[in-house]
């Protein structure tokens, strides 16, 4: 539960995207302790160069329900992440335009010649984003059954689960050394700054302070 006079706390999500990410959260006035940077620290929570705000790093995919649920004022989370949960607790305001990625349907190289992804009436995919992938489907009638798996995803079709899948896709070697093939682009993905909306309601102020330092991070760089 989020309370008016507590600290800012800004949730960052662990993995490769964090490097990507924390220029932008430097450009914007935010340094965290050096504790933040070392690999053998296992602290989740940081404090930074200002005293009314702190750090919290967690899985990418928890990033959202952290800010969701009042455990966050902020986040910077994936849009993938943020269509998945399609939390109505969350605003996102700002495109950060790190962490650029597609979500695609991918099927094996041997299918592409005979298939034709506007002719599916019905499928069966492996998947981390079982509620997106439906609403995408359903949208264009197709009615999708999503296998969720969180890792691997390659190996459901040669091992039999499914025919297709729905990942993320970056520079696509994973796909093509796994024998599959993108059929289908979904969204374009990038990570926003994703803010609660009961603490922009409640400190106005301050998260509008950080909306605009951020967006002036991400205008900075590109100018």
């Amino acid at each position: 539960m989020l309370r008016a006079n507590e600290k800012l706390v800004l949730a960052l999500p662990k993995g490769r995207i964090l490097a990507e990410v924390m220029p932008v959260v430097r450009r914007a006035g935010i340094e965290p302790e050096p504790a933040f940077d070392d690999d053998d620290d296992r602290r989740l929570r940081f404090a930074t160069n200002l005293p009314e705000v702190d750090i919290i790093r967690v899985r990418s995919f928890d990033v959202a329900t952290f800010v969701a649920f009042g455990g966050a004022h902020l986040g910077v989370s994936g849009n993938d992440v943020l269509m998945e949960f399609d939390y109505p607790e969350i605003y996102a305001p700002v495109d950060l335009g790190v962490g650029k990625c597609r979500l695609v349907v991918a099927e094996p190289e041997d299918m592409v010649g005979s298939d034709d992804p506007a002719t599916w009436s019905s499928l069966r995919v492996a998947t981390k984003y079982p509620a997106l992938t439906r609403r995408h489907f359903a949208a264009r009638g197709v009615q999708a059954e999503c296998i969720k798996l969180n890792g691997a995803l390659e190996l459901a079709p040669q091992l039999g689960l499914c025919r297709r899948i729905v990942d993320l896709v970056s520079t696509g070697r994973t796909l093509k050394a796994n024998g599959l093939v993108e059929v289908e682009q979904i969204a374009a993905i990038t990570s926003r700054l994703a803010v609660n909306r009961a603490a922009w309601k409640t400190r106005p102020d301050e998260i509008g302070h950080w909306i605009a330092k951020f967006r002036e991070a991400v205008d900075g760089d590109a100018a």
